[in-house]
């Protein structure tokens, strides 16, 4: 799943992702939620609330184990 933002789109690879919420939790925005929804794994997936508000920090994909999660800049740099 790829949410488009202002700036900068996050990408969350549902297959990798195994519902932990670290990404969730230090989001400075508080923008990413957990939702119901599960990966084949039967993990419960994380989307993006509200992606204009996305800066593009990173901090998302820094605190993911599973490298399930990253943001894209305008620049395409990661």
């Amino acid at each position: 799943m790829t949410t488009r933002a202002k700036q900068s789109q996050i990408h969350v690879i549902d297959e990798r992702c195994k519902g932990c919420s670290f990404c969730v939790e230090f989001c400075p925005q508080h923008i990413l939620y957990q939702t119901n929804e599960t990966n084949a794994k039967g993990y419960q997936v994380v989307r993006v609330s509200e992606p204009d508000k996305c800066t593009g920090c990173g901090m998302c994909s820094r605190v993911c184990p599973e490298f399930a999660i990253y943001v894209e800049t305008p620049d395409g740099k990661q």
